[in-house]
């Protein structure tokens, strides 16, 4: 089996925004939506959308186990509750990228890498954002954005 080093990737700021512009980096993650988004992704922000909308997590819903951290850990990626919205919006980039990689593993990890994020978010939702602690780390805002931004069940009016 051939192993393929993954390539990390120097985030690029904004000359318009500054670290703590909140909106301008939630715009990058709704263009971020905006351009090919693999399949993988829209089912997991539908399974989000429909979710959210239905029972709003009203059960608080279960952590990461050890083996998802380990997963995490491997491809250096924080948990969600200690992840910026700059960091956040760079792994969309790359979970979008190794989603469309020839490499079968890659593309299975990033697809399982997105449904763990997607439970770390479902638990800081349903927890009603406890387990943040520190407002900088807002990571999960991007993340919810960008699962509303290609959810076909996503309406702003609701």
């Amino acid at each position: 089996m051939i192993s393929k080093k993954i390539e990390t990737v120097s985030p690029v700021q904004s000359s318009l925004s500054g670290d703590s512009d909140t909106f301008t980096a939630l715009s990058t993650s709704a263009l971020l939506a905006k351009s090919a988004v693999p399949y993988s992704h829209r089912r997991v922000a539908d399974n989000y959308v429909i979710i959210k909308k239905v029972y709003r997590f009203q059960a608080v819903q279960s952590r990461i186990t050890n083996a998802e951290l380990q997963l995490l850990k491997k491809y250096d990626f924080n948990t969600l509750e200690y992840s910026t919205v700059k960091q956040v919006n760079d792994e969309l980039a790359n979970l979008k990228r190794w989603s469309a990689s020839l490499d079968e593993l890659l593309r299975k990890d990033a697809d399982q890498l997105l449904q763990i994020r997607c439970k770390e978010l479902k638990y800081i939702v349903a927890s009603r954002y406890a387990t943040v602690t520190n407002e900088i780390y807002n990571g999960y805002q991007a993340l919810e954005r960008y699962f509303e931004e290609i959810s076909k069940f996503y309406s702003p009016i609701c």
